[in-house]
């Protein structure tokens, strides 16, 4: 069944990620999702069978679904994210299906930054590896909240429960040591399409839901209401027109919380104080606004404010500081230095800042150990950073707020991305040592 127009209004958002070693399935979960739940066109599922019998094979290859470049193709593996929208009559849901190699862990820092639920693929024949411990780290990371755990390929184990529940008590222990909240195991085969959409035959010792059920039913979404409220101003809106004079709104995407008309703010980093007197959202007025709307925000005062600036409660203001210390994933084959000249771009604000310090890489191989003054930070890098800023920053702590606790470092020289950042520190590490000075960015 297709879910139309009015009732996909009516539905939530899933955004989710799927993660795993090479060759776990992950492309093969994915397509069989797809396939199983009605949301794969007919040319679309004909040129897979096509091209399944162009390499010999006689039934469908479903991960060729997902699997989109022609290299990923070739070599039979993922290597860019994928995205894929699809929806059932309960929710409407954005995929991103990221690489499993270790040199693609930057790959899945960016499919997972916004996910609201990561699906961590495990073979059963292998049991707990290396790279599953990286992919529970970085959800674990970035926040995620929900965190499924699919063990694959049961079909390979005789669909045997002793096999899913010694994965399942390793995984569960570990992604619980590091803070992921909820952790739900799932025995699956993805090839045969068990536990996938439809419930096993197979398994009639597991009685909790499939991968599609548990999808459709976890709970997403926040109270706007539980955070202060964040609104970094994108533009400046002053017509100039015979009908508004004087009209002056500041427009952008509301982060976090609630605007409310009557409301006390102030401006960051500035400092200047005033009251919300007006609210406009799709071009009408509104009494309040919350995330994720975008609205244009009136003010009793003329204050100095600009792109960059960010309006929050005067009661509830973040911290304003020029030393940003936080966990970053290091995104650029060149290698991110004590000392570099970067660019650090937080919400709709970007600011000259030196890397003054680079305390700890996290060595996700030997259980979250901290390798103290790296000297720098390689591809696929996870550690601790130091940033001095020329100006003051309105920051949050990344476990606060996702998108006003997270910032990025960027190449002056040619504007490439270096680093994803989250202010505060994920796990715990030794305090940061100071860096050294340059001349010109002695902040």
């Amino acid at each position: 069944m297709t879910p139309t127009g009015q009732t996909l209004a009516a539905t939530s958002l899933l955004r989710f990620a799927t993660a795993g070693s090479v060759d776990d399935g992950k492309s093969t979960l994915v397509g069989r999702l797809l396939h199983d739940s009605k949301s794969v066109l007919t040319d679309q599922l004909e040129a897979v069978e096509a091209a399944s019998l162009r390499r010999g094979q006689q039934t469908p290859d479903l991960a060729l679904l997902t699997d989109g470049l022609r290299a990923e193709r070739e070599q039979g593996i993922t290597i860019d994210v994928a995205y894929r929208y699809f929806a059932t009559p309960a929710r409407r849901f954005i995929l991103a299906d990221t690489p499993g190699h270790v040199q693609y862990t930057r790959n899945m820092v960016t499919g997972a930054s916004t996910a609201q639920l990561a699906v961590v693929l495990v073979d059963a024949r292998n049991g707990v590896v290396e790279q599953t411990r990286r992919h529970a780290a970085v959800a674990a990371l970035l926040r995620v909240p929900h965190v499924v755990l699919a063990v694959n390929k049961m079909d390979l184990v005789d669909y045997a429960e002793p096999a899913f529940a010694a994965i399942a008590e390793e995984f569960t222990a570990y992604a619980a040591s590091l803070g992921v909240p909820d952790i739900t195991a799932i025995p699956i085969s993805a090839l045969a399409g068990d536990n996938v959409v439809t419930p096993s035959a197979h398994m009639d010792w597991y009685g909790g839901p499939t991968v599609l059920e548990h999808l459709e039913t976890v709970p997403v979404g926040e109270d706007p209401s539980a955070q202060p409220a964040r609104f970094p101003v994108q533009y400046v809106i002053r017509p100039q027109t015979s009908d508004h004079p004087d009209y002056r709104g500041y427009a952008g995407r509301i982060a976090a919380g609630v605007l409310r008309v009557g409301d006390e703010v102030t401006v960051l980093p500035s400092g200047g104080r005033s009251v919300i007197t007006g609210i406009d959202a799709l071009g009408e007025p509104v009494k309040a606004a919350w995330a994720p709307q975008s609205v244009t925000v009136l003010l009793a005062d003329d204050l100095d404010i600009s792109r960059g600036d960010l309006i929050a409660p005067a009661a509830e203001p973040p911290s304003t500081t020029q030393d940003v210390e936080g966990t970053v994933c290091h995104l650029h084959e060149r290698p991110l230095k004590v000392g570099d000249r970067v660019l650090l771009k937080h919400a709709t604000r970007t600011v000259k800042a030196i890397v003054k310090a680079l305390p700890y890489r996290i060595d996700l191989t030997a259980g979250l150990a901290h390798v103290a003054d790296p000297g720098q930070l390689d591809v696929n890098d996870i550690g601790g950073i130091t940033v001095r800023t020329a100006e003051p920053l309105p920051l949050d702590a990344y476990q606060d707020s996702r998108l006003t606790g997270s910032f990025l470092l960027i190449d002056p020289a040619d504007g490439s991305t270096l680093t994803a950042g989250m202010a505060g520190e994920a796990f715990a590490g030794p305090a940061a040592a100071a860096g050294a000075d340059q001349e010109g960015w002695d902040f």
